[in-house]
């Protein structure tokens, strides 16, 4: 068993170096430059006037592994980007590797946290893999106008939960680099408008929704595809939903239909590797974080649904829509409710409660629902709002041609590492009809879990095994499926080898109306860990992202989870509806493989998206 490395009294030397600043300007015609030695840099280039002035010098040295609380109060590296030019400029900063000396040993990223502070915003503390891995491992990015000052801090520590083995004796060694470039692209707000015909329009007077069957408002971030719902007249903000439902699990407690204090609202909004804001890419860039949901109950049905009073409000980053805005996005024909864009063909909930009983859902044929107490679990499409700065840099806005975003639009990703992508990204994995996989998670820091993107098939028919027993091992029926046949007949040894060896599996009992957490935590305060069994291959858990998720309701199937409903049976979801019974082990249903691939797998070519997946191998 590998030593703590908080627990050792060997010290680790990290030395931040920032010694060499290499601005790329772009005006009107390429200028690169290299500088060195002094603490204020200057790059012109036609009109463009940038400076990066350096603060005080970060060294780390004979530091001891810290909780990311303590880390968060050093005094980090200042730094600031001046712009003395007459014209915006794009931006993005990144943190390049310097070359060793002889005889030391690189820190890996995975050991490493970090924060950063952009004028008075402090980020969430990330693991540096979330940076992307050299010569992509971006800090920060934006732009910047005429006579703007922007003011920065990064602070960086050891992860506390390091190892020995990961850490101890080795050195990082980094400098900073800014790309500069002429302003690309243009606002969200703006091009979304632009390009959809007024036909497809409706103001209410505060946003400006998109409708109709099937616009072109397909918007393509953080690995999952969204739609463009409306856009704010005054704050210029994009509100988007996913195309697609995430995952499922139970709105709340039986009688509870209140979204604040939630377990919808803790899900949406959990930062951590279990929940989806921690798993979206940069979002302080990208989202508001105080955006208002307005989730006041109303007990109309479709068509005379008013805009919500604001009886009751909440503040959050992510939400999920309302009825008036599910209403709206068909605009004021009440037939075409069923043939909205926003009718995916699956069952998810709304934001709406309809009493203090039950919440209004959303139908498989795209009808309002009112009867669903919040403990059933149903499919979960996050909301979102875009900055009113986030532009669109390519794409056309169609399901293929997806808008593509500053800051979330990646070229020359060859030899990146997979464990610093995001979730929901496609990756080619495995053989012949069985060989596309998303990004689930980076669960255990170092590596990357990775999901079917459908049940398996055999022949272009879905197969179907029994569970086999209530909790899952390498020894049950489906157990020695996955980790026996599955190895052998669905993934060939090229892609057996770039899985771990054993993956902790978690397996937690929830209960209707009972938290998520609790299929991997002991409780809901995440103190400890469920039951786990040790696996090469096993599959998603109850309120795992991509539990529940379906990119199509048709041709699809049911599909088993890992998690316990109760002492008799197990939660599986169902036909591509994203709506979770729970079945007998005994029972036969499909099966969707999770898996952990290693720590060194990279990426050879591909954007991540279905049309583009990445293509992957051992490094």
């Amino acid at each position: 068993m590998k030593e703590a490395l908080k627990n050792n009294k060997k010290f680790i030397i990290i030395g931040i170096f920032i010694i060499i600043l290499l601005i790329i300007g772009i005006a009107f015609a390429y200028l690169t430059t290299t500088l060195q030695g002094d603490k204020e840099y200057v790059v012109r280039a036609g009109t463009l006037d940038l400076v990066l002035d350096e603060g005080n010098e970060l060294t780390l040295e004979k530091q001891i592994p810290l909780e990311d609380s303590e880390g968060m109060k050093l005094d980090g590296f200042n730094f600031s980007l001046v712009n003395n030019g007459k014209i915006d400029t794009d931006y993005t900063i990144y943190l390049d590797d310097m070359e060793l000396s002889e005889g030391e040993s690189r820190i890996p990223d995975s050991s490493i946290r970090y924060s950063l502070t952009r004028n008075d915003e402090t980020f969430m503390a990330r693991n540096m893999t979330t940076m992307g891995s050299n010569p992509n491992r971006r800090v920060d990015f934006g732009t910047i106008t005429p006579d703007e000052t922007i003011n920065y801090t990064l602070k960086i520590w050891i992860d506390y939960d390091t190892t020995t083995e990961e850490a101890s004796g080795k050195v990082f060694k980094g400098k900073l680099r800014v790309v500069a470039t002429q302003p690309v692209g243009e606002e969200a707000s703006t091009l979304l408008l632009e390009n959809i015909p007024e036909s497809n329009q409706y103001d209410d007077g505060t946003d400006t929704f998109i409708t109709g069957e099937d616009p072109n408002n397909y918007i393509w971030y953080s690995g999952k595809l969204w739609r463009a719902v409306s856009v704010n007249n005054e704050a210029k903000t994009v509100k988007l939903v996913t195309q697609w439902n995430i995952s499922t699990i139970s709105y709340n407690t039986s009688g509870n239909t209140s979204f604040a204090g939630s377990y919808m609202e803790e899900w949406l909004n959990d930062t951590t590797v279990d929940g989806f804001l921690g798993n979206l890419r940069n979002y302080e860039n990208f989202i508001v974080t105080d955006a208002v949901w307005d989730a006041t109950e109303d007990n109309r049905g479709l068509g005379s649904i008013a805009r919500p009073s604001g009886t009751t409000i909440v503040t959050d980053t992510v939400g999920l829509l309302n009825m008036y805005e599910y209403q709206t996005s068909s605009g004021v024909n009440v037939s075409q409710y069923t043939n909205s864009y926003l009718n995916n063909g699956l069952y998810w909930w709304s934001l709406t409660p309809y009493s203090t009983s039950s919440v209004w859902n959303i139908g498989r044929n795209g009808s309002s629902e009112n009867s669903r107490s919040p403990l059933d679990s149903l499919g979960v499409r996050p909301s979102i709002n875009l900055k009113s700065t986030v532009k669109i840099v390519s794409g056309s806005g169609t399901e293929d041609d997806p808008y593509r975003l500053m800051g979330d639009s990646d070229e020359e990703l060859s030899g990146t590492l997979l464990n610093t992508r995001y979730s929901g990204e496609y990756v080619r994995f495995g053989n012949e009809e069985n060989n596309l996989y998303r990004i689930v998670s980076h669960e255990n820091k170092t590596g990357t879990k990775i999901t079917s993107d459908g049940s398996l098939k055999s022949n272009d028919s879905f197969i179907s095994i029994a569970l086999g027993n209530l909790n899952y091992s390498s020894t049950t029926i489906m157990g020695t499926f996955l980790n026996g046949e599955y190895l052998t007949s669905y993934v060939d040894s090229i892609y057996s080898d770039m899985i771990e060896d054993n993956t902790a599996w978690y397996l937690g009992t929830v209960a209707s109306g009972m938290s998520y957490k609790l299929a991997k935590y002991k409780d809901t305060n995440m103190s400890g860990y469920s039951t786990t069994i040790d696996a090469k291959v096993g599959l998603l858990r109850y309120g795992e992202l991509m539990a529940g998720q379906f990119d199509s309701y048709e041709n699809n199937t049911v599909y088993w989870l890992l998690t316990p409903s109760n002492a008799s049976n197990v939660w599986n979801i169902s036909t591509g509806s994203g709506y979770v019974p729970s079945i007998s082990p005994s029972d036969s249903s499909g099966v969707r493989p999770s898996l952990n691939l290693k720590s060194n797998v990279r990426i050879t070519s591909g954007t991540g998206t279905k049309e583009d997946p990445f293509i992957i191998a051992l490094s």
